[in-house]
């Protein structure tokens, strides 16, 4: 038997990770009905943008308008990347529910993404948190290419560790450990999930997930049975882009409505109906004029497939497979 919780916390990227990776800008007009209708849905954390510099991520560059124009709903935590401390102070402005601080365990991928080494992403991740704190507000540090990189093939589990107890020491107790180029295998997820929480007790862990591979469902369970208490997932599977030289940089995040889908139909709840989830994917869609990568949104539920067997049934000229 699986080792499963009846509660788990779906964190949607969207708004943030997916549209940064898009290839166009999207009005902010459209990033804020987007939002908003995620709020409306019900998830219960929403990464709405990032603070970066304009020149690296124009995609983000109306990260302060988009704030202060969105409806906030009571029960949704409302977030927004920080990659260094200018960009905490100035999501400290923009009177956020949290803050999401990044760093790579891969020092061949921090520097060709980050242009820093380990010690000063720890360091400036530690002054990250240390600015949301003073200013009264959630953190979380992602811990990214923490199993398997394209450049350096898997990353030692003891380094990542390593890299864990440092900001623990700072004072960081929640954090994600991302599959960044979404090659790791369940065993692999497990294993470190599992060390994690039974090495860092008074830690909350949760699971940024790609799928370049084809695994990353079965990652998922494997960091949900090992004590992973949030998963990250993007609206209609868009973005995850990661600093690759190929083509293989444009595939990532999981779609958010097949996540809810699965965990609903184990009987682990989310606080999203499926329904809601589906119809906000198909919405989005149409908002930013592309197809929904997801399942669940192609398909269908459970319940619309029940209804149309019910009421729409078999062509009698079709023959039975």
């Amino acid at each position: 038997m699986m080792n499963l919780p009846q509660h788990i916390t779906i964190s949607e990227v969207g708004p943030r990770d997916g549209l940064q990776s898009l290839d166009r800008w999207i009005d902010t007009d459209t990033k804020i009905a987007m939002i908003d209708r995620l709020s409306r849905a019900g998830f219960p954390v929403i990464e709405v943008t990032g603070f970066t510099r304009n020149t690296v991520i124009p995609n983000l560059k109306d990260a302060e308008e988009v704030c202060g124009r969105i409806q906030r709903r009571p029960g949704t935590k409302y977030r927004a990347l920080v990659p260094n401390v200018r960009g905490a102070d100035r999501a400290a402005a923009a009177n956020l529910d949290e803050m999401l601080g990044l760093i790579t365990v891969s020092e061949t991928y921090l520097r060709k993404n980050q242009n820093m080494s380990l010690d000063e992403a720890i360091d400036q991740g530690i002054r990250c948190f240390r600015v949301a704190d003073g200013a009264g507000v959630g953190f979380v540090m992602a811990v990214g290419v923490a199993m398997w990189c394209a450049y350096e093939g898997e990353i030692p589990q003891d380094k990542t560790m390593a890299v864990l107890r440092r900001l623990r020491e700072g004072g960081i107790r929640r954090f994600y450990l991302a599959g960044s180029m979404g090659m790791e295998d369940p065993v692999m997820v497990a294993s470190l999930f599992r060390r994690a929480a039974g090495e860092l007790p008074d830690c909350e862990f949760g699971y940024h997930v790609h799928n370049l591979s084809g695994f990353g469902t079965a990652n998922v369970l494997a960091a949900v049975d090992a004590g992973a208490t949030f998963i990250e997932g993007s609206i209609c599977g868009i973005g995850g882009g990661i600093a690759m030289p190929t083509s293989v940089a444009s595939v990532g995040n999981l779609p958010t409505e097949d996540l809810v889908c699965l965990f609903e139909a184990m009987g682990v709840r989310t606080g999203v109906a499926p329904e809601e989830a589906v119809a906000a994917s198909r919405e989005i869609a149409a908002m930013l004029g592309i197809e929904a990568r997801s399942h669940a949104a192609q398909i269908g539920t459970r319940a619309e497939l029940l209804e149309q067997g019910q009421h729409h049934p078999r062509n009698p000229q079709q023959q039975p497979a």
